[in-house]
Parts: C-alpha cells; structure tokens; sequence
C-alpha cells in the first residue's frame, strides 16, 4: 500500500476522509493515469518531428556533397576512385552474390561477438567480485587489447586449420575488452546508499548481483555494445583478409577484387559493410531504448 492511499484512509473525526485527504489521492490517481499518455504523446512528436525537414536535411545536404566531391576525386584518380554509378552498377548487376557474402561477414560478426560478449561479462562479474581476480585478470586483458591481432592470425591458421574458427576468434578478440571493461565499470558502479539497505537485510552476493549490480551495469553494457556491433563488422573482414583460406565474405571480395584492380566491386563491398554496420547500430540502438525506458539517458 502506497503512501498517498494510506493518506486517503486517515479519517476526519467523524469517520469520513476529509476534502484535501480525497482531493490528494484523485490527484495522484490522475497523474499516474497521465503518465503513460504524456510518454506516447512524447514518443508521437519525436517520430513527427523526423519527418520534419530540420530532421533530415543536414544529413542530405551532406550526402550530396559527399557525393559530388567523390564524382570529383573519381575524375582525377579513377585508379583509386571509380564513379558512384559504377559502384552502384556493381551491386545492381550481382545483388545476390553481395548478400550471399555479406551473410558470411554477418554470421561471423554475430557469432564472433556473442563469443566475446559472454566471456567478457563472466570476467567483469569474477572482476566486480574478486580484488584478487581484477589483480589476475586485467593485466592480461590490456595486454591482449594492445596485441596486433593481425599478427596472430597465421598462427590462428596454423592452429585451427582454414575453416570459420580462426575468424570467430579474431572477431571475438576484437570485441572482448570494450565489453569487460564497460561491463567491469557497470558492476561496480552502484549507488551505495541502495547497496548499504540490501546488506542491512543481509542479501546474498546473487541477489545483490541480481538485483542491483546487473540493473546498474545495463546502461555501461549497451554503450559499448554500439561500439563493439559494428566492430564485429570490422573484425570479420579483418579476419577474412589476415586469415588465408577464406572462400566467401566481403573481406574475400574485397582481397579477390583487389588483386583484379575491379576498384568498383572493391567499394561496392565497402559501402556494403557500411550499410551493414549502421544497420546493426541502429539495431542495438532501438533494443536499448525499449530496454532502458526506465532510465535517465532515454527520458
């Protein structure tokens, strides 16, 4: 029972609730009622408000001068630069040899990310946990973090043969320390106050964790999780372009298109990652505002 109906049941002397007593509780009925109506209203101006040209307009603008300066540079070094038509013809004349690899680079992003994201967060919650473990395992994690990935991954080759493992390994490796190190902050960055009344009722570790820890560390998670979605992208066609035996994805065409000189099926790749990667940002753009509706940063 919350505080405003324990008000509305105090009674006046005679038995009855007073004016003011049952004024405050319609009151706090109404603004509770409002509530998710203001929100949809809200949410209802910020999709009109994209429609409106203010929204939308600088990005073109921008576009079309992005586009015009590459028309100029394709002018004057067509052997690095090919027309945007041509470009474009590329994808036109072979869209499904672009998806089917573009799936490749996809499949391998995803599953490389998912490796790195649940050893990261195991690792952040032994961190959060454990000083001896923070002791342990970061020193390693930086040290990893400032390896050239690339270098390793002949020997990945050598070890795991010319199939997919190498790749998921560099990608998961790629998006590894964003993750613990978000993660690790998130766990540890909890209001002490909230922390202090669970250790007064004597709360376990797992409810602490469960309750507290996790739902506090959400906001740091998602925030490197837009970094480390279209990084796994980048992770992919490094893999594919460092890790010999690739027969598909992007980063294959790009290395056969090169040492073809076919610039244009190299860009056209290229723009394909892009269109890619924005995708998967905005992708776990919407996920974080329809799982944090909750908090400060989405109000």
């Amino acid at each position: 029972m919350t505080a405003i109906e324990l008000t509305s049941k105090e009674t006046t002397r005679g038995g009855q609730p007073s004016l003011v007593e049952t004024s405050t509780h319609l009151s706090a009925l109404a603004v509770e009622a409002a509530l998710p109506a203001a929100v949809r209203r809200k949410r209802r101006q910020k999709r009109l408000a994209m429609l409106h040209p203010r929204f939308w307009l600088p990005f073109g603008v921008v576009l079309v001068v992005l586009g015009w300066g590459w028309n100029i540079g394709a002018d004057k070094m067509p052997y690095l630069l090919p027309p945007l038509g041509d470009v474009f013809g590329a994808i036109k004349d072979e869209p499904q040899y672009f998806l089917e690899n573009a799936w490749v680079t996809l499949r391998e992003a995803l599953i490389g990310l998912a490796i790195g994201f649940g050893v990261a967060c195991v690792l952040a919650v032994v961190i959060s946990e454990s000083g001896i473990a923070r002791r342990a395992i970061m020193p390693v994690a930086v040290v990893l973090n400032v390896t050239p990935l690339v270098a390793i991954a002949p020997a990945l080759v050598v070890a795991f043969g010319f199939g997919a493992a190498p790749k998921l390994i560099l990608t998961s490796l790629i998006c590894f320390f964003p993750i613990l190190i978000n993660a690790a902050v998130g766990l540890s960055s909890v209001d002490r106050q909230v922390l202090q009344v669970f250790q007064t009722v004597n709360a376990s570790r797992w409810e602490v964790l469960r309750h507290i820890r996790i739902p506090s560390s959400l906001p740091y998670v998602f925030a490197s999780l837009q970094i480390v979605f279209p990084l796994s992208v980048v992770g992919a066609v490094v893999a594919e372009l460092s890790a010999a035996g690739s027969a598909a994805g992007l980063g294959t065409t790009i290395q056969v298109a090169t040492s073809m000189n076919n610039m244009a099926m190299v860009w056209a790749a290229i723009f394909v990652l892009a269109v890619m990667g924005s995708l998967l940002l905005l992708f776990v753009t919407a996920v974080e505002r329809k799982i944090l509706h909750w908090h400060e940063s989405q109000q």
